[in-house]
């Protein structure tokens, strides 16, 4: 009878990436490719398998093909989004053979980390998979920050403004925060899709981060006699105003 093995508790574990997908054929490869890169990778081949499996299994990050079966990729990403998983923010990456802009642009309003088209080498995936992750847990001091009547909390990722709770996406608050931890500090829209989205304009384009800076600024200047915060400065990008 041959010893059974045992996993010691302090080793560490690799992170676990659920790809969805209703091609076997670009399951496995991306199986292949992940495993390769040192992560474990579970599978789900339908829309309602993958909330089931998202819930269930609490991935680190989830590969999501908005073609799928039964629930389209949007849709999940809308219920993850919108706390129907148990978490809104697990990490996802889009796969589409969609290279319309419109459906980009729908899924990074609903959260998605980064947009990949179909056909994709399997080694870029693999690296947007590590970049998404560093970017999910990032090294940030966990005290409070307080900018005139803005109070900002990395750990619990909240946001108020005169003590009133502001709601942000995943990808609102990693932008503001981003920003109030470089205060004064002025950032081109190349260099925020580096930063923030750890992408570039050739996959998400600089209207993102102009979009995005109109949301957040909608959500936290409500008050028109409040100075602003989010400051653009003309033909360059945009700064966090300290006062």
């Amino acid at each position: 009878m041959s010893p059974t093995a045992v996993e010691r508790p302090d080793e560490p574990k690799s992170p676990v990436v659920l790809v969805v997908d209703d091609d076997e054929a670009i399951r496995t490869v991306v199986r292949w490719q992940l495993d390769y890169a040192g992560f474990r990778v579970l599978e789900a081949d339908d829309g309602p398998s993958a909330l089931r499996r998202i819930r269930d299994d609490l991935p680190a990050l989830v590969v999501l093909d908005l073609s799928l079966p039964g629930l389209g990729g949007l849709d999940v990403l809308r219920a993850v989004r919108g706390g129907r998983t148990g978490r809104t923010d697990t990490p996802v990456i889009v796969l589409s053979g969609r290279s319309g802009e419109t459906d980009r642009i729908i899924g990074l309003d609903l959260g998605a980390d980064d947009y990949l088209i179909k056909p994709f080498s399997p080694g870029e995936l693999a690296a947007r998979v590590r970049s998404v992750l560093r970017r999910s847990t990032p090294e940030q001091a966990d005290e409070p920050v307080v900018i005139g009547g803005l109070r900002l909390e990395p750990a619990a990722r909240r946001v108020q403004v005169d003590g009133v709770e502001v709601e942000l996406t995943p990808k609102e608050f990693d932008l503001l925060a981003f920003l109030v931890a470089h205060p004064r500090q002025v950032f081109t829209r190349s260099q925020l899709l580096e930063r923030v989205w750890n992408s570039s304009s050739e996959w998400l384009g600089e209207a993102t981060v102009t979009e995005h800076v109109h949301r957040i600024r909608l959500k936290l200047e409500q008050d028109p006699s409040r100075p602003t915060l989010l400051r653009t400065v003309r033909g360059v990008g945009y700064q966090l105003v300290d006062q």
